[in-house]
């Protein structure tokens, strides 16, 4: 099934005022104005939208729906308004496209995503629209792991039957089946300063402390389950004649097992708590955390079906687990069905290469809507 009235040229004038406008996470007043646009969007649908504060650092959720009535949702579907890129980018980078390719902050990740959602739904016809409670949950902070929005969604997912995440799909077209965990910790060490020639047994050397952390935990990366750990940031000391009285670090963990991070988080409490130095002081801060997402019986069952709607459209689907984190990690931990990676094809996410595949944009925009009319075949009441 093809959308004869698909214009290139209208969805890409369409997608510009989401491309080019400052939303990144913490750009607060940039997020709410994509929030406005798609809140536009879907109230000239005649859905209901709903906007959800959660912190002043970050902006506002939105959760449209079809049925405002519905306590429980058949389908649930996620796309995030932030983006990776900080205030001041589209002064020197907007929306641009070459023919094949567009390119622009978040034009993969997920502007497009979004975009396809709301047409996808639209283009639903009347009574599939009529026989499916649809909710479809925007998120302002899923850049710096939902750690505002979360629990918000993790409550709706509990309450539906699928989730569908418009995340891009990878640069080879597949979508995405499971996702790590992972968890992002800042550690800071206080120690104390001393003269490193006259005085050097008065000081605690903070660096020595972090060192220990790092050499500890690094034998902690198994690959072969698919733990690792990454301490992407160190610092720490003043001069090399100072014995060091400060150091922090940022520790990233990516895991299959939950039940492996739980292992690994007691570790860490335990070295918090337990210094390798006398008199050092060590403060931890989770700052991120996402269960692994891998698939069960209902997801393998959702994907069978995506399957096949792709091949009635002549699309062949292909699969991926991935390493990097999306909302799909917290209601696929839940149980829910969840499939990730429906959004048009993109890839560099995340730096000024970005890209989203031209000619993908129909053929994933025509798989979601085929999936939810399958979809909606399946459910009874």
């Amino acid at each position: 099934m093809s959308d004869q009235n698909f214009n290139l040229d209208q969805y890409l004038e369409e997608l510009k005022p989401l491309i080019n406008v400052d939303c990144g996470t913490w750009t607060p007043a940039g997020v709410s104005k994509v929030a406005d646009i798609m809140t536009e969007k879907y109230q000239g649908i005649g859905w209901q939208v709903t906007r959800h504060s959660f912190d002043e650092k970050v902006g506002p959720g939105l959760l449209a729906t079809n049925k405002p009535e519905a306590e429980e949702y058949d389908i649930m579907l996620i796309g995030h308004l932030d983006t990776v890129f900080p205030e001041g980018t589209v002064a020197e980078w907007s929306l641009s496209q070459d023919g094949e390719k567009a390119y622009g902050p978040g034009v993969a990740d997920m502007k497009s995503g979004q975009l396809n959602m709301f047409k996808a739904i639209s283009q639903l016809p009347e009574d599939v629209a009529d026989r499916l409670s649809i909710c479809v949950c925007m998120n302002p902070d899923e850049e710096i792991g939902s750690i505002y929005s979360g629990d918000w969604l993790k409550s709706i997912a509990s309450k539906s039957r699928y989730v569908l995440v418009a995340e891009a799909a990878r640069a080879d077209g597949s979508l995405v089946k499971a996702r790590k965990g992972m968890a992002s910790y800042k550690v800071e060490f206080n120690g104390k300063a001393a003269h490193a020639g006259n005085e050097p047994e008065k000081g605690i050397s903070a660096i020595t402390e972090l060192a220990h952390w790092i050499t500890t935990l690094n034998q902690e990366t198994n690959f072969e389950i698919g733990t690792t750990l990454n301490f992407g940031v160190v610092k720490g000391g003043s001069a090399g004649n100072v014995v060091p009285d400060y150091a922090s670090t940022v520790l990233d963990i990516r895991f299959w097992d939950n039940d492996d991070y739980a292992r690994l988080e007691k570790k860490i409490q335990n070295m918090l708590e337990n210094p390798s130095l006398r008199g050092i002081k060590i403060e931890l801060t989770r700052e991120a955390h996402k269960p692994a997402f891998t698939p069960n019986e209902g997801s393998e069952k959702l994907m069978a079906l995506i399957e096949k709607t792709g091949q009635d459209m002549g699309l062949n689907i292909t699969w991926q687990a991935v390493g990097g984190g999306s909302d799909a990690n917290l209601t696929g931990s839940l149980g829910v069905p969840t499939i990730d990676g429906l959004g048009p094809i993109g890839g560099a996410m995340h730096s000024r290469n970005e890209f989203l595949v031209l000619d993908s944009i129909e053929p994933r925009l025509n798989l979601l809507r085929n999936v939810l009319i399958n979809l909606s075949e399946t459910i009874t009441r």
